[in-house]
């Protein structure tokens, strides 16, 4: 949420970034509800500065009568307040919903333009060094890497090889659901443990947190009121199903005043995320790229002000590593205005390389958030000086799934079956290879 002085006196640069994102924003409208309610307050000022001074000449007054007529009119005066008080708690829920409407600024290095106008950085293989993008390349004008003879996409692997189950998968639950089997879940599994497991050695707290969450923690971190038609609620408890690990962790010490020596704070979280994906026409969907409910490892950082675009670079570093660890080929891309998220000011999306696929799959977006998040969630730290300010924010994946195993498929399918990558042979009981797995009832 922005401030409201910021948008009284930034509001040329808040328009510009509601138009970059090619958003409406109701700023007039802002504006107009919040001149309206500072008059209303100007009134209720005046009027209660008549009061205590009408309340000090019925207390110096020696006439009945005089007393009596100065008693009416004050009664007079209190039905007026209580009108103007109703009048201005109206205002401040009317500007609640509309600031609710309103993205975060922008930082200056965001590009314009929208999904094919994101900027490539740098690319990767592994741990080997990370080659820049000098200048950075438009997403439509970066080379793709060249194709690799025999390659499957990992629709084809999981089904040949007895790995992930479409056909079952949409017959229990729908379209967009799948089942993995055997190998595959186990190897799912290991992926989820070991990067909570590298990421705690690096120094993150790792939290289990409720899968379902109140409505206002989805307001504390940006989903609602927008994207509500992409959740899943139950509205009989009125709780709604988390589409990422983010949700609970951000709100995690709403409405508190934490102590300075508290932060910085970075959480590592494992969770399901459910969410309806909505796929525009003639997106290639096909596998498990897509899905309504997928596994996900959520980075989660709260920090002063001061440090958030240093601690963006670290986290970006974080997701970086994961990738690395697993030996993939990579990119990292700056989203244009119109692809960044409402609350974010800059994203990073890593993408891994499928080669199977030929594509480019998004598997973490790396955000700083500024107190865009803090201000809806009223998350706040006491300063050296003794202020109580907000802090800022930022989250990216490490990694999500299922993405991560559809690449992994692909990258290291051979033959006799897939190398398990070294990283995560210990969480298969020592496993090098995963055989294909024999399918009931085929």
């Amino acid at each position: 949420m922005l401030p409201l002085r910021l948008i009284r006196e930034q509001t040329d640069e808040v328009r510009s970034a509601c138009a970059l994102r090619g958003v409406e924003a109701p700023i007039d409208e802002i504006l107009e509800v919040d001149r309206a309610r500072r008059a209303l307050l100007t009134e209720v000022e005046g009027m209660r500065a008549e009061r205590n001074q009408a309340g000090r000449a019925i207390g110096a007054t020696r006439d009945p009568d005089e007393r009596q007529r100065l008693i009416d009119a004050q009664r007079q005066v209190a039905s007026r307040l209580d009108e103007l008080d109703a009048a201005v708690r109206e205002r401040d829920e009317e500007l609640q919903r509309l600031l609710l409407e309103l993205p975060n600024l922008l930082h200056a290095s965001v590009p314009e333009g929208g999904e094919e106008a994101g900027q490539v950085l740098f690319e990767g293989i592994g741990a080997g060094e990370r080659i820049p993008t000098d200048p950075p390349l438009p997403v439509s004008a970066a080379p793709r890497p060249a194709s690799e003879e025999g390659r499957r996409p990992h629709w084809e692997i999981g089904e040949a090889r007895g790995l992930i189950d479409f056909e079952r998968g949409t017959k229990i639950s729908g379209s967009r659901f799948y089942v993995l089997r055997g190998a595959a879940a186990r190897l799912q599994r290991a992926l989820i443990g070991w990067m909570l497991d590298l990421h705690r050695e690096r120094g993150w707290d790792e939290v289990y947190v409720p899968f379902v969450v109140r409505e206002e923690m989805l307001v504390g971190s940006g989903q609602l009121p927008k994207f509500g038609d992409n959740l899943y609620r139950d509205h009989e408890d009125d709780v709604w199903l988390i589409p990422t690990a983010e949700v609970p962790v951000t709100n995690l010490y709403r409405d508190e005043i934490l102590p300075l020596d508290a932060l910085p704070i970075h959480h590592v979280a494992y969770s399901p995320c459910f969410r309806r994906e909505r796929m525009s026409a003639g997106r290639d969907v096909r596998g498990i790229k897509r899905g309504h409910q997928f596994d996900k490892v959520e980075l989660v950082k709260f920090c002063e002000p001061e440090r958030s675009w240093d601690e963006l670079e670290t986290l970006l570093d974080e997701a970086l590593e994961v990738v690395r660890q697993l030996g993939f080929r990579y990119r990292v891309v700056r989203l244009a205005a119109g692809d960044v998220g409402a609350a974010s000011a800059l994203t990073y999306d890593v993408e891994v390389w499928a080669p199977g696929a030929e594509e480019w799959l998004e598997v973490s977006s790396c955000s700083n958030f500024l107190d865009y998040q803090a201000r809806r969630a009223s998350l706040r730290y006491r300063d050296a000086e003794g202020r109580v300010r907000h802090m800022h924010t930022l989250n990216g994946s490490g990694l999500a799934l299922p993405r991560t195993l559809a690449a992994l498929l692909e990258q290291y399918e051979r033959p006799d079956g897939i190398e398990v990558p070294e990283v995560l042979r210990p969480y298969l009981g020592g496993a090098a290879l995963i055989e294909d797995e024999p399918q009931p009832g085929s």
